[in-house]
């Protein structure tokens, strides 16, 4: 039950995925002049050290476009990548404390060296403006309020992530990892 689940909603998730990094890359015009060259050219980003008690890690594999966007390529992915990203993800709490927070995760990047060079440049110069958009959508003053208790908010996630990574390791102790 809990793998058909996952089936059913990680698809849903990842295309939705898909439209917020594609609304990143859209606001930055580097960026998507970045990607254009490198139309139909695919990358894989992998989940190295994935905790066995979370539910499996998606196939996160994207296809370039002549716009300079991703399309992902579904849950078979792709059997041979152009380019291959490994992000350390065996704290996926602190992992996404880091994205949120505008650190880049430390990956191992393989495969084309021009591709690698300009998704290295992604993942120093990209980040989600979301204060922007919680404006354009809501208006100013919840940008302001969002403005005001993302610090706050952001340091106290930050320290629970370890907490609730220690927490996910003594379950996996104590109930067995199951992969």
């Amino acid at each position: 039950m809990r793998h058909a689940l996952h089936d059913m909603l990680a698809p849903a998730a990842l295309e939705r995925l898909t439209l917020l990094i594609n609304h990143v890359l859209g606001r930055e015009p580097a960026a998507v002049a970045r990607l254009q060259p490198h139309a139909g050219r695919v990358v894989a980003l992998h989940a190295e050290g994935w905790p066995a008690l979370l539910p499996p890690w998606p196939a996160l594999v994207f296809r370039i476009t002549p716009a300079g966007l991703l399309e992902w390529c579904g849950q078979e992915g792709h059997t041979s990548p152009d380019l291959q990203v490994r992000v350390q993800a065996s704290n996926p709490a602190g992992l996404v404390m880091g994205a949120l927070s505008g650190r880049a995760p430390g990956v191992h990047v393989e495969g084309d060296a021009r591709l690698a060079a300009d998704a290295n440049w992604l993942l120093e110069h990209l980040r989600w403006d979301l204060a922007d958009d919680v404006h354009r959508l809501l208006g100013p003053g919840p940008a302001q309020l969002l403005a005001q208790v993302g610090p706050a908010l952001r340091e106290g996630l930050e320290k629970l992530a370890p907490q609730a990574a220690s927490l996910a390791q003594r379950c996996a102790a104590v109930f067995g990892a199951r992969p």
